[in-house]
């Protein structure tokens, strides 16, 4: 996992994050434009950090005044992306780089899936692109 820095504000988040939930947040990622915040847990623990029908997504919400996502980290580029656009199904991750050395990661899901993998606004693409960029250094990411 390539090392990021985080601000004091993002620690503080991680560390309220464990204190109420019991995992492991390997990162922490505030997304003003979308006035929410982005926690990557350890695999598995996805649903430690939801809890039961959500009940720490939204005392979390409550606290932060922001809303609250999680993703499961992932080792690979492909994973992560899947990972980030959860719920929808991906099919298939092609990567592409360009002549300028730039990635493009393309994926693909079923077309009655396209609106969720996209979410409202671009909220959950724009999620997959701020992953991928941070621990994969993509420029892109398309889904199709």
């Amino acid at each position: 996992m390539p090392s990021v820095k985080l601000t004091d504000i993002e620690m503080k988040y991680i560390s309220l994050l464990e204190s109420i939930t019991g995992t492991a947040v390997l990162d922490c990622i505030i997304d003003e434009p979308n006035n929410r915040v982005i926690f990557l847990v350890k695999k598995g623990q996805v649903g430690l950090a939801v809890g039961r029908n959500g009940t720490n997504i939204r005392r979390l919400r409550r606290l932060l005044g922001k809303d609250v996502e999680i993703v499961e980290y992932a080792e690979t580029l492909e994973e992560l992306v899947k990972n980030s656009l959860f719920p929808a199904k991906v099919l298939s991750i092609q990567v592409r780089t360009d002549f300028k050395g730039r990635k493009t990661v393309i994926a693909a899901v079923p077309a009655n899936q396209k609106g969720i993998a996209i979410g409202k606004g671009g909220k959950n693409i724009a999620r997959a692109k701020l992953l991928a960029k941070r621990y994969f250094d993509v420029d892109n990411v398309i889904v199709q």
